[in-house]
């Protein structure tokens, strides 16, 4: 496939492809409509299109009961619910996590119950469920526990709620083991058993599975011979948001929940999404990008920096006045992980620079809470998989780490610790967490070199930045943007459109907030148009927009994006890289 534009080395290095060629052969776009060629270069078959141009949750749902245990995780939901036991909910710190449990609490409390919902505490007891938080549950009177977003990996723990004579259902969608832990039911869709082809699945996503086998079981039953059934999807703003969040890839069922999630959350009927809303300063209805970069960074924030519960009590609670508190010290802790966050980057940064195919970076003092993001971070400016790890006294670390396409992080991680090297580990592709003493750390970053070094350098050959279009200046205009929308909601795994727009002149570049390049530019069509470059300004992509000569003219590439803050609609690049055009 021929080059964009003839560029193999742009200015931040990397050749310019076209994301899919033409049905004819051709490079770039053929005859069909512009949502059709989107759907089509992001792999949506002609057979396909129609589902995929309207994602509905109908279109794409699966029979539930053609997951491993679900049938049997139903059937012990339903006896809970009818025989009005106690059911506590044990769900994971992250955004995925408090979704999760405060969909299951909010369908079982339609149904009649008054479940607890658990969230532990990120520093004080760590990633998942442990022995004695099942067991308090359990002598506090739960007789049923599920856990969400987290269980797959729990064998210590749920022996212990074995032996302590309590059932468990474990909801979850990170990678298992070859054995599975004791539970009553384990529903995931990535157990090695499971052939369905729903691994992508968010937590919430199986909850949302999990709770429509539970409502069919009780309908078959004739529980709602007298009573209203729960309105499943009206709690899809959660899944929406869970599955965002999480980075799950936005394929299939996934691409379902969002789309329509995304109408549910607009009409605010979640009062906790309606005050985090507000939080946000979100003055429209929130599109996918809110979801991960305004909405779920706030949940986060109490299972980073603050109170673990925070982000299930919100989205739980029944009282407006309670959810704009909750919202507003969210709000402030968000602001507070920032802070945080800017130092460890700093400083992991200068360690993680040194050379190895999976970044590891580990200190002493980090806060636990931010080195998710801070891997995150990394990935994305080394591209290759990265590896976060705060040190406490003891000299045990708590590790996160973020991969790149191509290179399964999560699997391997798990057979660290399968090797001994890890004390605790586990994820999925995407994402994973461990726990590991600091005199192996050097261990492990052989471990993964070994493991996933091919991997890595297979998908830093394949890198390229993939375009969809090519426009002059004032095709990029609030039209085209409007026009592309129709084949979102994009995200990982079906990713927004990159157009190339020039060739361009500088007329006024400079840097403003946290690193970031403003341009004005002016293409041969006589059409100026607003670029940004965020996070650029150290770069050579920032270095090259601020000192471009008056003269010289570049190609853009980038997301466009409606600018909301002026009187009236106009549209801005998003720049991502450059290329010089002559």
């Amino acid at each position: 496939m021929s080059p964009v534009l003839g560029v193999t080395t742009s200015i931040l290095g990397q050749p310019w492809r076209w994301r899919a060629t033409a049905a004819d052969g051709r490079d770039g776009w053929g005859t069909d409509d512009l949502v059709t060629q989107l759907l089509l270069a992001r792999g949506c078959s002609r057979e396909a299109l129609e589902q995929h141009r309207s994602p509905s949750i109908r279109g794409f749902m699966p029979d539930p009961s053609s997951f491993r245990d679900m049938d049997r995780a139903a059937e012990r939901l339903a006896d809970a619910v009818q025989g009005k036991e106690q059911v506590a909910i044990f769900g994971d710190y992250d955004v995925d996590g408090a979704t999760s449990a405060a969909l299951m609490v909010l369908i079982l409390r339609d149904l009649g119950l008054e479940p607890r919902a658990y969230i532990p505490d990120r520093i004080e007891e760590g990633y998942g469920p442990s022995g004695a938080a099942l067991v308090r549950l359990a002598r506090e009177g739960a007789s049923l526990i599920v856990t969400v977003d987290c269980g797959a990996q729990g064998f210590e723990a749920l022996e212990a709620a074995r032996v302590e004579g309590v059932d468990v259902i474990v909801a979850d969608h990170h990678q298992c083991a070859s054995a599975l832990p004791h539970a009553h039911a384990v529903v995931n869709p990535n157990r090695l058993d499971e052939t369905g082809g729903h691994g992508h699945l968010a937590a919430v996503g199986v909850c949302f599975l999990l709770c429509a086998a539970l409502i069919r079981t009780l309908r078959l039953r004739g529980f709602f011979a007298a009573r209203a059934e729960p309105k499943l999807i009206d709690h899809l703003d959660l899944v929406a948001l869970g599955t965002v969040a999480d980075v799950a890839q936005l394929k299939g069922l996934n691409r379902a929940f969002v789309a329509q999630g995304l109408k549910v959350m607009a009409q605010r009927r979640n009062v906790g999404v309606a005050a985090l809303i507000e939080a946000s300063r979100l003055t429209r209805a929130p599109t996918c990008s809110d979801l991960g970069f305004a909405l779920g960074p706030r949940i986060n924030a109490g299972g980073r920096v603050g109170r673990a519960d925070l982000g299930v009590r919100l989205l739980t609670t029944r009282d407006p006045v309670e959810a704009r508190a909750i919202a507003q010290e969210l709000d402030a802790l968000n602001d507070d992980r920032r802070v945080i966050e800017a130092g460890v980057q700093e400083a992991a940064e200068l360690l993680a620079a040194n050379g190895r195919r999976v970044a590891i970076a580990a200190g002493r003092g980090w806060h636990p809470g931010v080195i998710g993001i801070v891997a995150g971070r990394l990935k994305e400016k080394l591209g290759r998989p990265a590896i976060v790890i705060a040190l406490d006294e003891a000299g045990v670390g708590k590790g996160s780490g973020r991969s790149i396409p191509g290179v399964d992080l999560g699997a391997a991680v798990l057979a660290a610790k399968e090797a001994g090297i890890l004390t605790a580990g586990g994820g999925h592709a995407m994402a994973a967490g461990l726990t590991i003493a600091a005199d192996r750390i050097a261990e492990f970053g052989d471990f993964l070199e070994d493991r996933l070094a091919a991997a890595v350098d297979r998908s830093s050959e394949g890198r390229a930045l993939l375009v969809d279009a090519v426009l002059a200046s004032g095709g990029v205009n609030p039209e085209l943007v409007t026009a592309m929308e129709v084949g979102g909601p994009y995200g990982a795994g079906w990713p927004a459109p990159r157009v190339a727009a020039g060739p361009v002149r500088i007329i006024r570049a400079d840097v403003v907030g946290a690193n970031h390049v403003r341009c004005i530019v002016a293409g041969d069509d006589g059409q100026n148009l607003k670029a940004m470059a965020f996070r650029h300004a150290e770069s050579a992509l920032g270095q090259a927009l601020l000192g471009a000569a008056p003269h010289r003219r570049l190609w853009l590439v980038g997301r466009a994006k409606l600018d909301e803050w002026g009187s009236k609609p106009a549209a801005e690049l998003h720049v991502e890289d450059a290329a010089w055009a002559d």
